[in-house]
């Protein structure tokens, strides 16, 4: 019997304009009356997935949050931190700012609170929306302390920049730190023991719950990890085919409401 869902966001549970399905969050009611622990997982500081644990009803005591790729989890309640691990430092993030800054990128560092930049770039507006979080610019370089805790370092552009910009990252920093391609305007540099599954397993040891009693779901790399820990790997039918090659399951994409059609089928009424 599965006892915990943990629920990638973007391109996952939300559809491509962001917005959370009635249909969507309906099953999620249903799969949470049956005693589901529903846990969103996701690339986003925890201020960025508020709205949507709202909209769900995941905001009691008992209900957690993993944000940043795994790197913090927190109390839906209050919002206090149960565990944060495997984060950078402000040291690290004035290395990776040195060793990008010329291949044409605006460079972001999210701390437990903040999203901090060198430089306001015209997605910036559109960040602070999609985040709820203030982006607030800084001199990397001379403001921020080697020991500060960086949760991760983020390069952002258009999607055919970054295309580029991917191929361009020195190998030093893809053998010194996690590189990842997520959203189509992101590049995320993370700790190389960051990942989805470190947050999944440390909640599930936290609460009791076995990985052969979890589900994960998720679409893109940052996924990848979580879907190969989960005793029931679920990729959407919109993951790539990397993706989906590592799943037991592909359900259908996020715009036909994939995450209702795994509930239906392995929770709500499992054969």
């Amino acid at each position: 019997m599965y006892r915990l869902m943990a629920i990638d966001m973007d391109g996952t549970l939300l559809q491509n304009d962001k917005s959370l399905l009635d249909s969507t969050r309906d099953s999620i009611k249903k799969a949470m009356d049956l005693g589901i622990k529903i846990v969103l997982t996701s690339g986003r500081p925890v201020q960025g997935i508020k709205n949507y644990l709202d909209k769900l009803g995941l905001n009691k005591e008992d209900d957690y949050v993993i944000g940043l790729n795994g790197a913090v989890i927190c109390r839906c309640s209050d919002y206090s931190v149960v565990s944060s691990s495997a984060v950078l430092t402000g040291k690290d993030l004035k290395y990776i700012y040195t060793r990008t800054k010329e291949l044409g990128a605006y460079v972001h560092a999210f701390t437990e609170k903040e999203d901090l930049v060198s430089e306001l770039s015209k997605l910036s507006e559109a960040e602070e929306k999609r985040l709820n979080l203030k982006v607030k610019k800084v001199d990397f370089l001379k403001e921020i302390n080697d020991n500060d805790e960086i949760h991760k370092v983020v390069l952002e552009e258009e999607s055919d920049v970054l295309d580029r910009i991917m191929n361009e990252v020195p190998e030093d920093l893809k053998q010194e730190y996690s590189v990842i391609r997520t959203v189509g305007y992101m590049i995320e540099f993370m700790n190389k023991d960051c990942n989805k599954a470190l947050g999944v397993e440390s909640l599930a040891k936290y609460l009791g719950i076995s990985r052969e009693e979890i589900i994960a779901i998720g679409d893109a790399d940052n996924d990848r990890e979580m879907l190969q820990y989960a005793g029931l790997s679920v990729a959407m039918g919109n993951a790539e085919d990397r993706i989906k090659a590592l799943a037991k399951f592909v359900t259908k994409s996020n715009e036909e409401d994939g995450v209702s059609y795994v509930i239906e089928k392995f929770i709500l009424n499992p054969k």
